[in-house]
């Protein structure tokens, strides 16, 4: 039996697409790493953005990233649907390898107890009106 690894998944989707259709996307995706054996943990749908350069003629894409667990065998077979979706304008899978994990567990303790840059800047201005 293989043993599940750990994936992340950034998945460009057409932005000129309608919503609906770009929901349908992302539940193709989803569903295909599920059906696949996957395990999905985390879906962060980071929206539309204007994209660097034109893909297959289109500025603006709809971003995504997932983070899963899948037998290795499974992602050829995902990326081959992947890649004949044609909504789906770019997507990259990599395998999350044990430094960089560990480095993740660091960040998140380290953000987690010095907080956000964003919360000490809208503390400041309020300290200052008392």
């Amino acid at each position: 039996m293989n043993k599940l690894k750990q994936y992340e998944c950034t998945v460009i989707i057409d932005g000129g697409l309608q919503d609906d259709a770009i929901a349908a996307a992302m539940e193709l995706v989803n569903k295909t790493i599920a059906d696949k054996g996957g395990v999905i943990h985390n879906v962060l749908d980071v929206g539309r953005r204007k994209m660097a350069y034109l893909i297959r003629k289109s500025s603006i894409g709809s971003y995504a990233h997932i983070d899963f667990e899948a037998e290795a065998s499974a992602i050829a077979e995902i990326e081959r649907v992947f890649r004949y979706e044609e909504s789906i304008l770019r997507f990259l899978i990599i395998q999350l390898s044990s430094p960089l994990l560990e480095m993740r567990a660091r960040v998140e303790k380290y953000s987690v107890m010095l907080g956000s840059p964003e919360d000490q800047v809208e503390s400041e201005p309020a300290a200052d009106k008392k």
